[in-house]
C-alpha cells in the first residue's frame, strides 16, 4: 500500500507538478489502445532525468514498492499496465543528446518518440528505419524494451538490431551506463541485449544509442493483386532476386481487410478489380531517381509472365505511395469499427506461411461460424497479425469471452509450424501464463534466474512475461 508519507517521498524526487496523484491525470496511463486491458495506481511519476529515476529506484527497492515502467502506452499485450504499482512515465526525457554522422549514430532518451528520432535523423539527411503504425505516439524505450518490429524488419532487423548501447537503471537504483557507438565489441556478454525486450522487468532503459543510415535516393512502392499467400512467397523470391538488395518491405492482406480500410480508413480501393489477397512491397536504393520504378517495372513484367499477379500498380508519386501504406496502416485500427477482433500477433518460418494461413483460417471458422478472418502483416519475414473480426450479427462481448479457447488453438497451430506466439508485441500478461506452460523449462529456468539477479525483490513490473 502507498501511504501518504511514501507518496509524499517520491513526490520529492520528481517534484510535486510531475507527481500526479489526482483520477484525472492518471486516467491517461490507465488504458490501453485497444481496450483489452485497464489498470489502477495512485501515483504517476514523470522523473526528468536519469538521476531521478536512480533514486526512484532506489527508494522503491528499500520499500518494496513496486514499479511499472511506462513509454508511449501504445503497447498490446498488457505490459505497460498497472494493478497498483506506481507508474514511472519517461514521456518527459525526451531530449536527442547526440546525433553523430561520422559514427552514424544517434544517442537519445527513452521518451523521445519514434517520430522524432525519424525527424532528427531525416535533419541530418540519414534515416532511422525502424517504421511502426505507432510511431507518432510510441517511444524509444518502449520500442527497446519489447523489441519492436514493423514493417522494415525484413531489410534493417528489428530494434535489437538497430542498437548499439543502451543506459539502464538496475532495480536496486545503480545506473549503468552501457552507451557506445562502436560496432564490434567483444569485451564479455553483451548486456543490452538482456534489457532489450525485458519489457521492463530486469531494469528501466532510459536512454539509447542508435544506428542510422544514409537515406535512401530513390524508391518504388508497389501494390499487387495475387491469388494467394503461395504466390506472395513466389513474388517474394522473384523481388529478391531482381532487385539486387532493394526490397525493404513486403506485406501482405486479404480483400476483407483491404475493405475494411477503405470502408472506415478513408483509403481508394488501387485497382479496377477486387482480388482475394494483395502484396505492398517497397524497393529503395542509390540510383539516379527512377531507376527504382523500372526495377519495379522490370520485376512485374515478369510476374505478369509468370502469373503470379493479376493487377498491379506502382505509385506515381510521394502522396500516391503514402497511400497505398495507408491500406495497409490502417488495417490494425479499422477493425475495431467492424465489432470486436481476436487478434494473434505470430509468426513462422517463411515458407511455412501459406500452409499455416490455411490451417488457421480452417480452425477459426470451425471454431467461430460466420467469422471474418483477416491476417496481414509481414510475410517477408514470417509475421503475421492473424486477426478475427466477429460475424457481422453476432454481439461482440459473446464473441471477445471466446478469446482464450481461440487463442489457445491458434498458437498451438503456431507451434505446430515451429512458430512463436508473440512476434513483436510481447508477451505482458496477455501471454505469461502460456509461455510458462509452453516453453522449455529450462528456458523458464534461465529466465527466471536472471530476474532473480537483477531484481530481487520483483519490484520491476510484477506479475508481466514472468
Amino acid at each position: 500500500m502507498l501511504t501518504p508519507d511514501l507518496i509524499e517521498k517520491f513526490a520529492a524526487i520528481v517534484g510535486a507538478k510531475h507527481a500526479l496523484t489526482s483520477k484525472a491525470d492518471i486516467a491517461p496511463h490507465l488504458l490501453e489502445p485497444r481496450g483489452k486491458f485497464s489498470g489502477h495506481s495512485s501515483l504517476v511519476l514523470q522523473p526528468g532525468n536519469t538521476e531521478e529515476i536512480s533514486a526512484i529506484l532506489k527508494l522503491a527497492n528499500e520499500t518494496n514498492t513496486a514499479i511499472v515502467p511506462q513509454g508511449g502506452n501504445t503497447g498490446l499485450v498488457g505490459g505497460q499496465m498497472p494493478a497498483g504499482e506506481i507508474v514511472l512515465s519517461l514521456s518527459r526525457m525526451n531530449r536527442v543528446r547526440n546525433l553523430d554522422t561520422a559514427d552514424n549514430c544517434m544517442t537519445l532518451e527513452a521518451g523521445v518518440t519514434l517520430h522524432n528520432a525519424q525527424e532528427a535523423a531525416s535533419a541530418k539527411g540519414l534515416i532511422f528505419p525502424l517504421w511502426i503504425a505507432s510511431q507518432g505516439t510510441c517511444q524509444i524505450g518502449g520500442n527497446l524494451a519489447t523489441n519492436a518490429g514493423g514493417i522494415n524488419v525484413l531489410a534493417y532487423g528489428n530494434t535489437r538490431d538497430l542498437c548499439l548501447g543502451l543506459e539502464v537503471v538496475l532495480a536496486s537504483g545503480e545506473i549503468w551506463n552501457g552507451l557506445t557507438s562502436l560496432r564490434k565489441d567483444n569485451t564479455g556478454y553483451d548486456l543490452k541485449h538482456l534489457f532489450i525486450g525485458c519489457e521492463g522487468t530486469l531494469g528501466v532503459i532510459t536512454a539509447a544509442t542508435m544506428k542510422l543510415l544514409p537515406a535512401p535516393l530513390d524508391r518504388a512502392t508497389v501494390f499487387a493483386a495475387i491469388a494467394s499467400p503461395v504466390e506472395a512467397l513466389e513474388l517474394l523470391s522473384l523481388v529478391r532476386r531482381m532487385s539486387g538488395g532493394a526490397i525493404v518491405a513486403f506485406e501482405i492482406m486479404p480483400r476483407s481487410g483491404v475493405e475494411m480500410s477503405i470502408k472506415h480508413g478513408g483509403c481508394r480501393d488501387p485497382l479496377e478489380a477486387p482480388a482475394d489477397w494483395y502484396v505492398l512491397f517497397e524497393l529503395a536504393g542509390f540510383d539516379t531517381e527512377g531507376d527504382m520504378n523500372a526495377k519495379a517495372t522490370g520485376i512485374l513484367e515478369v510476374a505478369f509472365e509468370e502469373g503470379l499477379v493479376s493487377d498491379a500498380t506502382i505509385a506515381a508519386s510521394t502522396q500516391a505511395a503514402q497511400d497505398l501504406w495507408r491500406i495497409r496502416e490502417a488495417m490494425s485500427e479499422v477493425q475495431r469499427l467492424e465489432g470486436g477482433s481476436i487478434k494473434h500477433d505470430v509468426s513462422v518460418p517463411v515458407s511455412k506461411v501459406p500452409a499455416f494461413l490455411d490451417e488457421a483460417t480452417a480452425l477459426v471458422e470451425k471454431m467461430l461460424p460466420g467469422c471474418r478472418p483477416v491476417p496481414f502483416g509481414h510475410i517477408g519475414d514470417g509475421n503475421i497479425h492473424f486477426n478475427v473480426s466477429q460475424p457481422v450479427d453476432e454481439d461482440k462481448d459473446a464473441f471477445l469471452a471466446k478469446w482464450q479457447e481461440v487463442s489457445a488453438a491458434v498458437h498451438d497451430t503456431v507451434r505446430k509450424y515451429d512458430g512463436s506466439i508473440s512476434a513483436e508485441h510481447g508477451i505482458g500478461t496477455l501471454k505469461r501464463d502460456e509461455l510458462a506452460a509452453t516453453t522449455q523449462p529450462v528456458e523458464m529456468t534461465i529466465m527466471r534466474g536472471i530476474k532473480q539477479l537483477l531484481d530481487p525483490n520483483g519490484i520491476l513490473n510484477p506479475g508481466k512475461v514472468l
